[in-house]
């Protein structure tokens, strides 16, 4: 997932988007290596991504350059690159564990790395198995008793058959009801409840933009709905705000997250150190929002 990115720079299309997957910047204490000549050793690296690893047998030397280490109670498969960069870099992706070293890093030292780092690992081995039993999880069925995610609740769909159009939330029993014609089909149906939460999405917006405006002391242009697939929100420097209808679906302190990180970049169009300072000034759990945002992906989500 990219970070936050700033567009190239044209007064009248400068604009910051918050994607669907900007990772968190790595907090790790580094790992300290010393080469044998007493040179500043590697520096591990631990980015925010992590994947479930690929299973297999215990073993020292799996096929693939892929090695095996037990941790614990546990077997766990890495695969081992040599390069010439001075650091031991750590990555989880799609095949599981990858390591980076020095060539000039012996194999033992490698491992007392891994140990160091173990509780990492598998914290994020966990959140990324967790990640995909959730896109795995079957479509919604669009019938009568199905939930859909609301303001980070299930809400459930009541539907009238052969009655007059209409829709309504009724907020003490969390159901929403939809009336459709004899006629209707699966995708008037999808229409008329994406039409409510775009206009549930508008109201909230409308409502949370001007509070947090004011605890920034900034002035945005306008705001609009955004339909896009890989971001949360955008800003141009000209004070237009975009956010993605689909934040409806979540709570309320991650809607806040995404109004407050959009409208820090009226004072800083950058995600310098100080942009993330005027963040946290109004929004100080800002890194919990971020990462249970990156958590959700789209995947996740129902199908309209």
């Amino acid at each position: 997932m990219k970070l936050l990115r700033l567009t190239p720079p044209d007064p009248n299309q400068l604009a910051l988007q918050l994607d669907f997957f900007a990772p968190e910047i790595p907090s790790q204490p580094a790992i300290d290596r010393p080469a044998p000549e007493q040179r500043p050793g590697p520096r591990a690296q631990f980015p925010e991504e992590a994947l479930q690893p690929s299973a297999g047998p215990a073993g020292k030397q799996g096929a693939q350059g892929r090695r095996r280490i037990h941790v614990l109670d546990h077997v766990l498969e890495y695969q081992l690159l040599r390069s010439k960069r001075r650091t031991i870099g750590f990555l989880i992706d799609e095949e599981g564990l990858r390591i980076t070293a020095p060539k000039w890093v012996p194999l033992a030292e490698i491992e007392s790395a891994i140990r160091e780092k173990q509780r990492w690992i598998f914290a994020k081995l966990k959140e990324r198995r967790e990640r995909s039993a959730r896109r795995l999880r079957p479509e919604m069925q669009w019938r009568d008793g199905a939930t859909l995610p609301y303001l980070g609740s299930d809400i459930t769909l009541r539907i009238l058959a052969n009655q007059a159009a209409g829709i309504a939330y009724d907020g003490a029993t969390g159901e929403l009801t939809v009336s459709l014609p004899p006629d209707a089909g699966e995708q008037q149906l999808k229409d008329r409840v994406q039409g409510w939460l775009q206009a549930e999405a508008k109201r909230i917006f409308a409502e949370r933009l001007p509070a947090y405006a004011d605890k920034l002391g900034v002035r945005y242009h306008s705001f609009a709905l955004s339909s896009a697939t890989t971001q949360w929100g955008s800003c141009t420097i000209d004070g237009k705000i975009r956010l993605n209808w689909r934040l409806i679906h979540f709570a309320l302190p991650l809607i806040d997250y995404v109004i407050a990180h959009e409208l820090a970049h009226l004072r800083e169009m950058n995600h310098s150190p100080r942009f993330w300072a005027t963040v946290q000034s109004v929004f100080p759990e800002f890194q919990a929002a971020k990462k249970e945002l990156r958590d959700h992906a789209p995947e996740t989500l129902p199908v309209f």
